[in-house]
């Protein structure tokens, strides 16, 4: 009977100790924010999102008007049909010459074979040799021409290769998955490069940070296994979290630090990653557990 006695008032000791254990950490959550902004100037079309809605990474969620861009854009591919037909006219006039230069390389391999036989004069030679040098030269000067109208060309190809970067900058791209937290612009304003249209976070795997004392440094290190637990309706949740980052100095204690005697002391930022069921929220209150 005395054995069960002293076994109980143990157990009960032991639950009271439990009881009155402190977390290694105290701090709250946090998430990857990214604000995103316009790559463009103009009116907005269409922005199809709302604070708290859930999107999907690389999709587009808006647009920015692309009149003046596609009218810019017309021009440009006129304007490279009429160099365009300059240019055949010169490759055409090529094509003549070169035609010309063929029909009259076979005539100068006759003369030479005849003037080999002592069928033809000198003279003759030289002036088949005389007419080719001239094709040659006629030919190098019609290229010549179509160098300019090559480069402009390539100018314009350019410049349509920007509009067409510039249109797909009009489309509002959302570059993560996660929530909506704010919203800063609306369809028919006016928007400009650089101008923050709305934030979203990556709510998928999120970030504790707790504050610890110098005496704890020891005791973690990056990359280490570490309970977060939760408070729930009747008792606390438990996630398995990673510790991703330790800062490399002190700092005075946030205001985050629960007890007096800790909030003397200057402490050191943990953050640690915790997967997400979906009951995790940004700010929520969080403790961290060493194993």
């Amino acid at each position: 009977m005395k054995t069960i006695i002293a076994f109980l008032l143990l157990a009960s000791l032991i639950s009271c100790n439990r009881n009155n254990e402190k977390a290694d950490g105290y701090g709250n959550f946090e998430a990857t924010e990214i604000t995103v902004s316009s790559e463009a100037t103009g009116k907005i079309e269409d922005l199809n999102l709302e604070e708290g809605d859930f999107l999907e990474a690389k999709t587009q969620v808006g647009l920015i008007d692309t009149s003046q861009l596609n009218f810019n854009k017309q021009q440009l591919l006129a304007s490279k049909s009429t160099v365009y037909s300059k240019s055949k006219n010169v490759l055409s006039q090529i094509n003549v010459l070169q035609e010309q230069l063929k029909t009259t390389k076979l005539e100068k391999v006759r003369i030479e074979n005849m003037f080999t036989e002592n069928a033809a004069t000198k003279r003759q030679v030289d002036e088949i040799l005389g007419k080719v040098n001239v094709l040659r030269e006629q030919i190098k000067s019609v290229e010549t021409q179509n160098s300019p109208i090559v480069n402009e060309v390539k100018s314009i190809v350019v410049q349509i290769e920007k509009i067409n970067d510039q249109i797909e900058k009009s489309k509002i791209i959302n570059p993560i998955k996660g929530i909506v937290l704010a919203k800063y612009a609306e369809a028919s304003e006016i928007t400009s490069f650089g101008k923050p249209l709305y934030k979203i976070a990556n709510i998928a795997d999120m970030i504790l940070r707790v504050y610890i004392s110098e005496k704890q440094l020891s005791k973690i290190k990056v990359g280490q296994q570490v309970d977060v637990k939760i408070d729930t309706e009747n008792e606390m949740k438990t996630y398995q979290g990673i510790i991703s980052s330790i800062a490399a100095s002190a700092e005075f204690t946030p205001k985050i630090i629960q007890t007096k005697e800790e909030r003397v002391n200057l402490v050191y930022a943990v953050k640690v990653k915790v997967k997400n069921d979906n009951s995790l929220k940004i700010g929520m209150p969080a403790e961290m557990w060493l194993k």
